[in-house]
């Protein structure tokens, strides 16, 4: 891999059915948080979306004001042609915006809209 970016998942994008769909390989990822977030689900009704992961309803955060809320996760390497795949997979109900996580590392994720 040439150029590599950093996507933080809290929710379907750590499922294998979903990577291999959207990737054509499984991630490799490590643990991490979002700091001042708190987790809700959204309702999904976009029938790829469904037939990928196969749940009806998908994690989404908010941002909470507080810094003892936090969302865990995996952050995986990918590429920026991948991010653009990951793009494509969210409803319309993410935006993808950058995140510094627990760890301090900056990392693409997708919030409510």
């Amino acid at each position: 891999m040439d150029e590599i970016v950093l996507l933080f998942s809290y929710g379907t994008l750590q499922l294998r059915s979903v990577q291999l769909a959207n990737f054509g390989r499984e991630l490799k990822g490590r643990p991490d948080a979002m700091v001042g977030w708190h987790r809700a689900m959204v309702e999904i009704t976009d029938p790829e979306v469904l037939r990928q992961s196969g749940e009806t309803h998908h994690p989404i955060v908010s941002p909470s004001g507080d810094p003892a809320d936090e969302v865990p996760g995996m952050v995986f390497e990918i590429t920026p042609e991948e991010l653009i795949a990951a793009d494509s997979y969210e409803v319309a109900d993410y935006k993808r915006i950058l995140v510094t996580l627990k760890s301090g590392a900056d990392a693409w994720v997708y919030v409510k809209a």
